[in-house]
């Protein structure tokens, strides 16, 4: 199957400038004023964490269904409790230090150190329902959307529409750019390749890849891909299945090129695995599970802080592990 990416696009400005023969969108004026971060506690209020991403000065911000949580090593401030009753899945404080924010249903929010400011479908988002927001390096935003890819240039949207043989072809999970500057972008079909003109998609003649939820470029040159059907690496040739049977929605490589996966290893039960970065080529790989048990859901996003610290969350929960010891973070004591 062939991946056809259709190209919208939306003009975006400041001013209340029109053009004959040419639609104008006027970006929102600020609507919500500078918030204080009133809400500020020493441990994680128990919402349920969806994605984990570095942020300025060392900090930690933390995506919950309920709010966004930056965390500087000493507590946790609300950023968002003035936003209202939205639903948030994804966090991105970008280069110029700009908080970009994705919610369920109701677009992105962005925050330039000022104010909230507000995009929608109105404004040339591919859909309201954010999935992931993913930097480049030229500073371009992406979003992933249940209805396409949305490109932010800091003026207007470019929109790429999948048409695939499935529903959720339109559905994007991930974006990774590579060493060579390509965009990876992952629909729940397929994955496809941008350089900057087109698309190829990724063809695997064994094996199809699909519903990929993660992807990384480790220190080599390798991409991880992980997805519902398992764990893959892919060399730019061959696909190597590293694990099967297993879903997998987050992957990182660590400072010492370790990989760290978060998903289901059988049935009902989930785990947050390392794989040894000695054994990652050998036939069989050194996998230790860091910790897994039965819960409603896959544990959710994995980061690995400044100081070597590893951070995942899961439904209602927010943990580190140092190295030796989960430090779970749901209770007043936990942090201590």
């Amino acid at each position: 199957m062939t991946l056809i990416f259709g190209l919208l696009l939306f003009g975006c400005s400041q001013g209340d400038t029109s053009s004959k023969g040419q639609n104008q969108i006027n970006v929102p004026k600020d609507s919500i004023k500078p918030q204080k971060l009133d809400t500020v506690t020493s441990y994680w209020p128990g919402d349920t964490v969806l994605q984990i991403k570095k942020g300025i000065n060392g900090s930690i911000l933390i995506a919950a269904s309920r709010g966004v949580c930056r965390y500087d090593g000493k507590s946790f401030a609300n950023l968002t409790d003035k936003l209202g009753s939205n639903r948030f899945q994804d966090a991105l404080e970008d280069r110029k230090g700009v908080l970009w924010l994705a919610t369920i249903d109701s677009g992105v929010y962005y925050n330039n150190g000022k104010s909230f400011q507000h995009f929608t479908t109105r404004d040339g988002l591919a859909d309201n329902d954010v999935i992931c927001i993913y930097e480049d390096k030229a500073g371009i935003i992406w979003f992933g959307t249940k209805g396409g890819a949305s490109r932010y240039d800091g003026k207007s949207f470019r929109n790429f529409i999948t048409k695939g043989e499935y529903r959720w072809d339109t559905f994007i999970t991930t974006f990774m750019e590579d060493k060579t500057g390509k965009l990876w972008i992952s629909a729940r079909g397929d994955i496809s390749i941008y350089d900057g003109k087109s698309f190829t998609t990724l063809t695997n003649k064994d094996d199809r890849v699909y519903d990929v939820h993660s992807l990384i470029e480790d220190k080599v040159g390798n991409t991880w891909l992980g997805g519902w059907d398992g764990l893959r690496r892919y060399d730019g040739k061959t696909f190597t299945k590293v694990a099967h049977n297993q879903g997998y929605t987050f992957i990182i490589e660590d400072k010492k090129g370790n990989i760290w996966t978060s998903g289901r290893i059988d049935g009902s039960n989930w785990a947050l695995s390392r794989y040894d970065q000695k054994s990652l080529y050998k036939k069989e790989s050194t996998v230790t599970k860091i910790m897994s048990g039965r819960l409603r859901r896959t544990f959710s996003g994995i980061l690995e802080a400044d100081d070597g610290s590893i951070w995942f969350g899961y439904d209602g929960g927010l943990y580190r592990y140092d190295g030796k010891t989960n430090t779970d973070f749901n209770s007043k004591e936990g942090n201590n």
